[in-house]
Order: structure tokens, then sequence, then C-alpha cells
């Protein structure tokens, strides 16, 4: 399949490997509709791609070993012990991870768009019109154009999944993320190469290091928890959206740091309650699946697709995933209509069985902890094994294989 004109709205991480993933197919015109401007590099916070699935990512060119990165090898649960510095390890895991900064992540894919691709900062799609021979986009400017397909790379607010499935929004978890980063990495243990999850009665918070960008590293947390339902305390958004530092009052900030002193061994809280104001941010916690990932020339990938929650820690790999399998299709369909359905028959189950299993480990890690400080490595294996029952063969943690069909 070869030629035509695709739009991608949306800019991040999956635009750009979806940006790629349709010049390799062989579109004729590309054209990326990012909203944000230049800020757009300098989100900080971490995310993490499993060994296994970095390797099979590379293997199809949407990665490289020269994108900064730190190496993890364990996962380390502690809950406090007293004043035990580092508190008292409940289990421990393999953690064979490869730790990114989203921005240097994001700097390097856009680097990797072809110079063929029109790459709009500051365009922010306003109209999604499909008809029987593609798509119209109109933006807030009043700019509009025809295109044979358009691709929702848009997140979990898309205008693109909104208009193949109108009232298909991400629906609120009940819980929170509590995110920061700080220049704080000096002497951490295992000379950083460890994760830390930190748990207490009604969460747990994950620490590990992540590169800054600039030759050097960075302390990257999230804290989940479910704030107590008392106004000022529990966010409860009608719409999806992230609390940037200026929105996040000071009455749930004071609880959130309360939480962290008293709960935290020492050693840790000492590393979350130094963390800059400015560098924190509280992301609520969503679902979302939709039908089908593909109606008429309209197509979605990544967030705008399906939105698992963070504990599985897949996300990033899903959205590069879903470019490479578009990328696939088109490679062996002969017009618009077998692609999208290839692709579509690809990912769907895919989607939904990321998202059943991280439905899972979010109860099992904040809505519904266990009581942590009965616990050794025998009943840690046995809780690990429990959340895990019942997924299937192609979807696990760390994200899908693409080797398993």
């Amino acid at each position: 399949m070869r030629g035509g004109s695709i739009a991608v709205v949306g800019g991040s991480i999956a635009g750009c490997a979806t940006a790629l993933a349709a010049s390799r197919g062989g579109a004729e015109k590309i054209t990326v509709f990012e909203r944000a401007d230049d800020r757009l590099r300098d989100r900080g916070v971490g995310i993490a791609l499993h060994d296994d699935r970095y390797e099979e990512l590379r293997r199809a060119g949407y990665v490289a070993p020269e994108m900064p990165w730190a190496p993890l090898t364990r996962r380390v649960w502690s809950a406090r012990d007293g004043e035990a510095d580092h508190g008292r390890a409940v289990g421990e895991q393999p953690f064979p991870f490869r730790a990114y900064n989203w921005g240097s992540l994001w700097s390097e894919l856009r680097r990797r768009v072809p110079e063929g691709v029109s790459y709009r900062s500051g365009a922010t799609v306003t109209g999604v019109e499909p008809d029987a021979d593609g798509v119209t986009l109109r933006l807030a400017d009043g700019y509009q154009e025809h295109f044979d397909v358009v691709i929702g790379a848009d997140g979990y607010r898309s205008v693109v999944r909104e208009a193949m499935f109108p009232g298909a929004a991400a629906t609120y978890a009940g819980y929170i993320g509590w995110r920061g980063t700080s220049s704080d990495v000096a002497d951490l243990p295992s000379d950083g190469q460890d994760a830390h999850n930190i748990v207490f009665p009604g969460g747990h918070c994950m620490i590990y290091r992540i590169p800054d960008g600039e030759g050097g590293h960075r302390l990257n947390w999230v804290l989940y928890t479910t704030p107590p339902r008392i106004d000022g305390l529990h966010p409860d958004p009608p719409t999806p959206t992230s609390l940037p530092p200026g929105r996040v009052n000071s009455e749930l900030t004071a609880h959130l740091r309360a939480l962290v002193a008293d709960n935290f061994p020492p050693y840790w809280a000492r590393r979350v309650l130094r963390t800059p104001p400015e560098t924190t941010f509280v992301q609520p916690i969503y679902d979302l699946e939709v039908p089908h990932y593909t109606s008429g020339r309209m197509v979605l990938v990544g967030d705008a697709a399906s939105v698992a929650r963070p504990h599985i820690g897949g996300g990033s790999v899903k959205a590069l995933q879903d470019a490479t399998a578009l990328e696939a299709a088109w490679a062996t369909g002969g017009g618009w209509q077998e692609v999208l359905e290839k692709y579509d028959a690809d990912r769907g189950g895919v989607g939904a069985a990321m998202v059943a299993l991280a439905r899972r480990m979010g109860s099992a890690q904040v809505e519904n902890t266990p009581d942590w400080t009965a616990m050794g490595q025998s009943e840690f294996d046995v809780w690990w094994q429990d959340q895990n029952k019942g997924s299937d063969r192609r979807s696990g943690f760390g994200g899908h294989s693409m080797k398993v069909r």
C-alpha cells in the first residue's frame, strides 16, 4: 500500500513513532499536528521499557542503544520498620528494565521523524469530520484540510477518539499518582540500579533513577494513593486532566507530605520531601477501552486507544508497538480497508488485556493493599502471583510480547 495523505493528531512519543511508521509504510504526505509548542520536550518524568520489549522495538527500528537510558536490575519492596533508615524489605524481584526520561526519549524519536514529514507545533485540532473517502481536520486557527487517513495519537483526551466513538472517555479510577523528580541522586542504594517500591496502607511509591537528558541522572518517583473524600483533598475531575504544581491545593499537598513523613522509611521520606515543589504534580489515574482501534478512515494509537493504569509498566511500550503494528499492516495490506482491518485485529485484544491486568494490579497495590507488615518473601511471591492470575500469554507485566501470537 503506497501513497496517500496522512494526518497524525498528536506529536508526542506515540505521534512521532506513528509518523515514522507511516513514512516507512509508504505514505506520500504526512502531517503531524501537535497542540503544544516546544515546551513539549520539557516533560521530565520517568518511563521504563522491559529489556525484552526494548529488544523487539530495537529490531523494529523504533528505539536505539544511543537513546539515553539507565539500567534497572531489581525491584525492592520496603515498608517502614521503626526508625530503621531504609525500612524492611518485604519482597524482592528481578526487574530487567531500561529507565528513560520522557523528554529525552521524545527528543530522540522527534529527531528520527523523516524530514519530509510536516510537524506543526502549536496546532490545535478542534474538528474531525469523516466522509466516504477520508477525513477533514479543522484547527483552532480556522485552517482545514482533507486527508485519506487520520491517526489519533493525541492521548487520553483524544479528539479523534471522540469523533470515532462519542462519549468513550477515560474513566477516573478513584485514586491519584503524585509525581516528582529531583537531582537528589547521590549515594543511592546499589548504585542506583534498583527500583524501590515503598509500601504503606492504601498505596505505594515507586522510586528509580532516570537520565536527565544532559549526561547525568535524576531521581524519579510516583506515589499512588486514594486521598480521603474530603473537600480539598480528593480531586474528582469531571474531565480527564492532570494537576501541575500551581493547581494542586495546599490541603492536598500537606496531606501527601504527612503521609510520606508518617509511613516511609526515614531515608526515602527525606528523598521525596526534599523534591522541589515546582517539579511535582498530581496525575489522577484513568482507565480506557475502546471497541475498535479503527473506524472508517480513522485510527487510534497509544493512550488515545486504551489507557492502562501505570502499574503494568507498559504504556510507552504499547504506544511504540502500536506504531510497529501499523507499519506491518501497511506493508502487507493491499488497500486502506485491509490495512486498517489488519491493524485493528492485531492491537484491539492486546489493549483490552493490558487494561484488565493493570486494574488487578491497581486493586492489589492501591485500593486493597495487604498487611505489608506481615509479609516476607514467600508471602510476597504468592501475593504477586495472584495479581497475574488469568493473564494470557500476550500481555503481562512490562507489556505485550510481539513474538507471541
